[in-house]
């Protein structure tokens, strides 16, 4: 739900969100991205660089969203595989 989609017109370059995908994840990204907004000092100079470079807020949001994805992707495998390696031990 985080991927973006190309959506250019003429000299203006701009990505939409994927409109399929997993809309509560989405969502959950979405709720942490504005939560570290709100309490992460790192989080909030991300926007502000992303924001300075020409990027809209929302867009800067989108890039965030799928810098947290990442992140969780992480997590969820080290742990994944872990799990796995105690049960199969």
């Amino acid at each position: 739900g985080a991927s973006p989609i190309e959506m250019s017109s003429g000299k203006t370059q701009r990505r939409r969100l994927n409109r399929g995908g997993d809309r509560q994840a989405n969502s959950a990204l979405y709720i942490i991205v504005i939560a570290r907004l709100r309490w992460d000092v790192r989080t909030r100079a991300y926007i502000d660089r992303r924001v300075s470079e020409g990027k809209t807020r929302r867009e800067a949001i989108r890039c965030l969203k799928r810098y947290v994805a990442r992140e969780l992707y992480e997590l969820i495998v080290q742990t994944t595989s872990h799990t796995s390696q105690r049960s199969t031990a």
